[in-house]
């Protein structure tokens, strides 16, 4: 398996990369994430709407194909959805479903899991219309390689073509300013949060929304305390993607973590002051058998 990790190569060849800046900067650029940006159109909501969406056919398709690996990582069977035309219609027809809606008459928790699983049943049908590929970077309807389908429309709701870029930076990072809408939508990527095994809705978001936090940040590609001086995190954190989210310094952030951290990790994080680095393994979530194995930097 070829993998490239940011934090572990910088430790071993630093004068290395000082002859490489220039690719640095232009890796950097393509990596750098959105900011939030608001857009007034979507700011809408009836909170007393008591209306709740039918999520089962998403639930049915999650209970199918999520199953973790060895460490505990959530996968989804890609190849088997694939090979399946009846579930590939389920999902399509959820999804035709969901844009019909106009989620701005919906109460505010409502909205939001119509919002994070429109976005993660969109990125699971995005990645089959290209399957089989080892990244979701691979997959673009223009020419720039490894940039991803993010910034591609993929779904109309009330008239708006919408990307989903737009779904989580326009809409859901904004409206809700919650840091934890990074542990709720999956970018299918081995190193993004979970993609969970239960679909969102008004009633179970909170509950879910620290479920996914929990996990991520007591797994190694979240947070890894290597020693007192020396931690390897996610890229979701660093300034590039992130940060603002999780908080302004490097106290903010482990602040965040230590909301979440299991006793042995809250342990070596406590008084931590060492080097942060970050690194981001881009292979697709899928059980290894149905891809092949190579990280993209």
């Amino acid at each position: 398996m070829i993998r490239i990790t940011h934090a572990r190569w910088r430790r071993t060849l630093r004068p290395v990369l000082v002859g490489l800046v220039g690719l640095s900067v232009l890796a950097g650029v393509a990596c750098s994430a959105p900011r939030p940006e608001s857009v007034p159109f979507w700011d809408e909501r009836n909170d007393a709407n008591p209306e709740r969406i039918d999520h089962a056919r998403w639930q049915a398709i999650l209970d199918a194909h999520v199953r973790s690996d060895e460490t505990g990582v959530n996968l989804f069977d890609y190849a088997a959805l694939h090979a399946n035309a009846a579930e590939r219609a389920r999902l399509t027809g959820y999804l035709d479903d969901l844009q019909a809606i106009d989620p701005r008459r919906l109460s505010a928790p409502e909205q939001m899991a119509y919002w994070i699983n429109l976005y993660n049943a969109l990125t699971v049908q995005v990645v089959l219309g290209d399957y089989p590929v080892e990244s979701i970077r691979e997959i673009h309807e223009g020419l720039v390689p490894l940039v991803g389908p993010w910034g591609d429309v993929r779904a109309t709701v009330a008239g708006q073509g919408l990307t989903l870029d737009d779904i989580e930076h326009r809409i859901l990072r904004p409206i809700w300013k919650d840091p934890r809408i990074h542990y709720a939508v999956n970018c299918a990527a081995y190193s993004c949060p979970h993609l969970l095994a239960r679909a969102f809705t008004a009633d179970n978001l909170e509950e879910l929304m620290e479920q996914g936090a929990r996990d991520y940040v007591n797994h190694p590609r979240g947070v890894e305390v290597l020693d007192e001086a020396f931690a390897v995190v996610s890229s979701i954190y660093s300034d590039d993607w992130y940060r603002e989210d999780f908080g302004e310094t490097d106290a903010e952030v482990i602040a965040h973590f230590l909301q979440y951290a299991q006793p042995e990790l809250a342990e070596q994080l406590e008084g931590f002051d060492g080097i942060m680095e970050y690194e981001y393994d881009w292979r697709l979530n899928a059980p290894p058998a149905t891809v092949p194995e190579i990280t993209e930097p």
